[in-house]
């Protein structure tokens, strides 16, 4: 029934389409399970949300989709000395109002995303100042040399300063708090598509961009692009494969095999560069959510890696993801500087050895505790935790499983109501001082905004800040391994396995798989 129903509902809404666009030659449906939190491009730093927002907003850079730098709204960069980027903009842009972009769009546009609102800090913590030299030309300067700017600068949007003063959205959305603004659900980027209509949670409908700047690279023909995000899997995968959908981002794993057998349907699989993993409140005096008074079992590492040497996630790996996952033993995958597969090793899973860890450190009667799951974020991720669950109980650790949709888990961690609860992690620059500024570096306002576990360490924020601005690669790669040594010893983390994921999509539909799970749409041609 609710199979007929998305469909029925995608007919009412193709008619209507139909009716007002005079039937657009080339409209892509497509569908996953959880929508972007939000149209602000510096409010929310998440997958789903930043896969909306690069269809509407440009940067000043932009990756292809073998994950190669490339010029976007900047022509060049260079620095100048150890302090100072120079950045050459494209002349000629336009925002979708018709507006000229210039240097202040730029200017306005990475100030904006310092914002204490703002959740892509970690991207531009080290600019100091941005500095117009003329209307195409800008100058970065940073607290001291940074050698991976161009690539932190990927995932910045540019909005119209202009836009963002006369709707009063100059602060980014305080997601956290609720917030309400006019960004939220309206954009004014200088992207391949022009937003016509948002409804969260129900559908969200854009148009080509007949004057965009990269269409002599990249000369797509999606006239039309409806999304609309449906959690149910069967329903998901009823509309592909009755046609009514022309790409799916998330098909379940359970299905591969039934879309991959149906003609006139492709399956496209990559490694992603994402680990998913668990975390821990080790910082509070007590745990909010848990039977444990006076005391946080967390904070004893001899837990912690009891919890790790009791996750059995081989059997994870067969029986959840049916093989598609690879093990992890850190929370960072293939692809990203500074991983190595030693690294990657996980300890044995040992449930003798957890239940004489859990005793050393007092708990050998365990405890019980919440796990807060999303359950529309991940691949199978509701299910992960499930399984989970049975686990940490041979070792005593009595585990209330809470799964939520990803807009409640997430406020939720960010909110820091949370004692233990799952993420993923992806990483856009592809260096690992990526995944110590959000996830490791001591939580103080700028840097550590995704690091709900409370894990402080002195020398990791101190190699954290020095990686950024080492130019030596050698010296770079030493700071690069001691802060996974210390992270990786600490055990602040549960790794669990980095995701491979797999796209669904109409013959028709010509579409690169990227690596990072995240389409654009401007490199989509219909056959």
């Amino acid at each position: 029934m609710r199979a007929k129903l998305f469909i029925g509902g995608m007919l009412a809404v193709a008619t209507a389409m139909a009716a007002a666009t005079a039937q657009a030659e080339n409209v892509l449906r497509w569908s996953s399970q959880g929508d972007a939190l939000t149209l602000d491009p510096h409010s929310q730093n998440e997958g789903p949300t930043t896969v909306t927002n690069q269809q509407m907003y440009d940067a000043l850079v932009q990756r292809d989709w073998e994950l190669r730098l490339h010029p976007a709204l900047a022509t060049a960069w260079t620095p100048l000395d150890v302090n100072t980027w120079e950045f050459k903009l494209r002349q000629g842009v336009k925002f979708h109002d018709g507006s000229d972009f210039t240097a202040d769009d730029v200017v306005f546009s990475l100030k904006r995303a310092k914002a204490k609102t703002s959740d892509f800090k970690g991207y531009v913590n080290s600019i100091t100042d941005v500095v117009k030299v003329d209307d195409f030309t800008v100058h970065i300067r940073t607290q001291n040399a940074n050698p991976i700017l161009p690539s932190q600068l990927n995932s910045v949007r540019i909005m119209s300063k202009a836009w963002a003063v006369a709707n009063k959205v100059v602060e980014p959305q305080d997601y956290a708090d609720n917030e309400e603004t006019f960004a939220v659900r309206n954009t004014n980027g200088t992207g391949p598509f022009v937003l016509k209509l948002r409804e969260p949670d129900v559908q969200t409908v854009m148009v080509k961009n007949a004057n965009h700047w990269d269409l002599e690279t990249y000369p797509h023909n999606v006239d039309r692009i409806v999304y609309r995000p449906v959690q149910s899997n069967p329903t998901r995968v009823a509309a592909l494969l009755s046609g009514e959908l022309d790409f799916l981002l998330d098909p379940p794993v359970q299905d591969l095999g039934r879309i991959k057998a149906t003609p006139g349907l492709t399956l496209k699989q990559v490694a992603q560069i994402r680990t998913i993993f668990l975390g821990m409140d080790q910082a509070s005096p007590e745990l909010k959510y848990a039977d444990v008074k006076d005391a946080n079992p967390f904070a004893d590492k001899r837990v912690r890696q009891a919890m790790y040497q009791a996750i059995d996630i081989e059997t994870i790996k067969k029986k959840v993801m049916r093989g598609l996952s690879f093990p992890a033993g850190i929370v960072t995958s293939p692809g990203v500087h500074g991983y190595t597969e030693a690294l990657d090793k996980r300890l044995p899973y040992d449930v003798d050895r957890a239940k004489a860890l859990m005793a050393e450190a007092g708990y050998d009667d365990g405890f019980g505790v919440t796990l807060d799951c999303p359950n529309n974020r991940y691949v199978n991720d509701e299910a992960i935790c499930q399984a989970v669950v049975p686990m940490l109980a041979q070792i005593g650790i009595k585990v209330d499983l809470a799964a939520r949709p990803k807009s409640v888990h997430f406020k939720r961690l960010q909110q820091r109501d949370t004692s233990f609860y799952m993420l993923g992690w992806g990483v856009p620059t592809l260096d690992s001082h990526y995944v110590f500024e959000y996830l490791a570096h001591t939580t103080d306002g700028k840097r550590g905004s995704w690091n709900f576990t409370g894990f402080s360490n002195a020398r990791m924020d101190e190699v954290t800040g020095k990686m950024l601005s080492e130019v030596d690669a050698e010296k770079r790669d030493q700071l690069v391994a001691e802060a996974w040594d210390i992270l990786k010893g600490d055990i602040a983390y549960l790794p669990l396995h980095h995701q491979v994921i797999s796209w669904a999509m109409s013959d028709k539909l010509d579409l690169p798989i990227v690596a990072n799970d995240s389409p654009n749409f401007k490199w989509a041609r219909f056959k």
